[in-house]
């Protein structure tokens, strides 16, 4: 049978058994061993599977996922988003929707110390739906502003995806991080036009709350002291080249604990539930990358990403044409896969396509962000959605999809003058390195 077809079947399969719920590293691995073994023999695959999993768990520079992750977990248990949140609700939340987009900035805010879309969304569902609750806030706009701001999780630095992305195609992940920075500030600002545009036609979905002094709104920002100099001190290091990625996440997860300690808001129960939490996640994300490592070696040896590559090569359209077109695949395929197995999947198609058509792979890999932070709040997979659905009860799924819209509109708004301006995401890394 012609190698293609074999890899062609290999991807089907693999998306049907996705929809038996079996976990998605699982799948990778064996459908990948399967192909693989059926394109050479028995005993390649038996060897493929060994070096490929001894491989990505013996690497050192997968060590930094546990450290970064650890960071956010010791965030979340020490209780430091909800000072993030009380900061931002001084400044907006008097305001029409103001809560609405105090949650969206603290989203953005603890996104700099978590690095995980699921992560922030819930911590962000737990602080502030009972908050807009209170005000009297409609479950549309509250749930849809706690789901779409925890995707901001996924871009502010330092992000899990674009640690995966940078370990993948082997770029900086310093300057990835640097990359991030602006995007995410710039959707922020795009989220919160949409709540403002939001409840300037439907008053009543989020009404103003109470009135800050400028004294109190001043004395605010030291609630969010800690969470500014941990991410200086993780940002600065990687930018002078005093840290390793890897020896940043280790001593951003040292500066937080520090900061948990001397405030004395973690106790040992909340400890020991960041290490179990950080060992889960770790765990899945590095079964994830062993996975999608089996599975690419398959793809490459039935030769789809070379025929894609060429394929693509021969389209008589435009280069920025080329680049949509991916874009609605990872849109597409953001809907029913999760976002760090469908970057994994695809990047070895990809990649070497963009990088044939000239565009930066630092550029590629926050528009990849992006797109797939669309794929976390739309049906039917949408992880954050239903994270927040798990944490609020008493809305019904639909109601939260049905507030998630004014976002997502914002974030492909957002994505397009991002993708037509290529300067505004490669300013920043360029400056600094």
């Amino acid at each position: 049978m012609n190698p293609t077809l074999v890899g062609v079947i290999g991807i089907v399969v693999l998306v049907l058994v996705f929809f038996t719920r079996m976990p998605v590293a699982y799948v990778m691995t064996m459908v990948g061993y399967v192909g693989f073994s059926y394109l050479v023999n028995g005993t390649a695959g038996l060897k493929l599977l060994s070096r490929d999993f001894y491989e990505v768990y013996s690497s050192y520079g997968l060590t930094i996922i546990p450290m970064f992750v650890l960071m956010g977990q010791i965030a979340f248990n020490a209780g430091i988003s909800r000072r993030l949140y009380d900061s931002a609700y001084h400044f907006v939340g008097s305001y029409r929707g103001g809560l609405a987009t105090a949650t969206v900035c603290a989203c953005t805010a603890f996104g700099a110390v978590s690095g995980s879309s699921p992560a922030t969304a819930a911590t962000m569902a737990t602080v502030g739906l009972p908050e807009m609750k209170r005000y009297k806030y409609a479950p549309e706009l509250s749930t849809g502003s706690v789901a779409s701001g925890g995707g901001l999780g996924m871009l502010m630095p330092p992000s899990v995806v674009l640690i995966v992305y940078g370990i993948l195609t082997e770029q900086s992940i310093g300057a990835l991080f640097v990359a991030g920075i602006i995007p995410a500030l710039f959707i922020t600002f795009l989220f919160a036009v949409a709540i403002f545009t939001y409840c300037w036609k439907y008053p009543l979905q989020g009404p103003a709350g109470d009135k800050f002094t400028w004294g109190e709104k001043i004395r605010s920002l030291s609630k969010i002291g800690e969470t500014l100099v941990v991410f200086l001190l993780v940002m600065g290091g990687l930018f002078t080249g005093i840290f390793t990625p890897t020896e940043a996440g280790g001593v951003g997860s040292a500066a937080i604990l520090v900061v948990a300690l001397v405030r004395r808001q973690l106790s040992w129960k909340g400890f020991v539930k960041s290490i179990n939490e950080t060992l889960r996640t770790s765990c899945m994300i590095l079964l994830l990358i062993a996975g999608a490592t089996v599975f690419g070696h398959f793809l490459a040896v039935s030769r789809i990403p070379f025929n894609v590559a060429s394929w693509v090569a021969e389209l008589n359209i435009p280069a920025f044409a080329i680049v949509i077109v991916i874009m609605l695949v990872y849109l597409i395929g953001g809907c029913f896969i999760d976002a760090l197995a469908l970057i994994m999947l695809t990047i070895p198609i990809f990649y070497p396509i963009i990088i044939n058509l000239g565009y930066d792979p630092i550029w590629f890999g926050i528009i990849i962000v992006l797109v797939t932070q669309m794929g976390v709040i739309t049906p039917p997979v949408g992880i954050n959605v239903y994270v927040v659905a798990g944490i609020a009860k008493d809305v019904r799924l639909e109601t939260i999809f049905k507030g998630v819209l004014p976002f997502l509109i914002a974030l492909i708004i957002g994505t397009l003058i991002l993708i037509a301006l290529p300067g505004i995401t490669l300013w920043l890394p360029r400056l600094m390195y």
